[in-house]
């Protein structure tokens, strides 16, 4: 698996779940994310975001949140930005039922920020190291797809408030 994604195997995923039932598949359908073709990887990010991210989190939101922060900060992964936003969705999401999944998940997100403000102040990537799938002409680029990513989702960890991480503003503030 190389070093992207290569602390997977140290997470028990038959033990956690998603939505839909074991979060088993999850190390496979990340590592789609990582190494897939456009239409893999798109169809990854969406089946993780059900899984995972809505409406609820689940106990294997937390887990999963550190690889997509890897994906994310990841050059040859193909939609960064979305992985970005997945983050962001995650960290609006919560689990009513379970104050502590929903606290662990949304602080797994915010101890990414420093990733978020890196990506946020990334410059932009000449068009020779872009990734495969740079769009057409007249759309924006990768890069600047993912800098607007990554400032959304800087934002939506500044400003973060829920019922469920009320204890944790105060620490979370002291650490930036």
């Amino acid at each position: 698996m190389g070093t992207v994604l290569g602390a997977m195997r140290n997470v028990r995923w038959h033990e956690l779940q998603h939505a839909y039932g074991s979060a088993s598949q999850v190390p496979g359908v990340l590592s789609r994310i990582a190494w897939g073709d456009a239409p893999t990887s798109d169809e990854a990010l969406s089946d993780l975001e059900r899984w995972i991210g809505t409406p609820p989190v689940f106990d294997s939101t937390a887990a999963t949140v550190p690889f997509l922060w890897e994906l994310a900060a990841t050059d040859t992964v193909r939609d960064r930005a979305g992985v970005l936003d997945l983050l962001a969705t995650i960290l609006a999401a919560g689990n009513p039922d379970h104050p502590a999944w929903t606290r662990a998940a949304h602080h797994a997100v915010a101890a990414g920020r420093a990733t978020a403000a890196r990506l946020g102040a990334a410059p932009a990537t000449p068009a020779a190291t872009s990734p495969p799938d740079t769009p057409e002409a007249g759309g924006p680029s990768p890069a600047r797809t993912v800098r607007t990513a990554a400032t959304r989702l800087l934002t939506a960890i500044d400003r973060h408030t829920c019922p469920a991480c009320a204890g944790l503003r105060p620490r979370e503030a002291q650490m930036r």
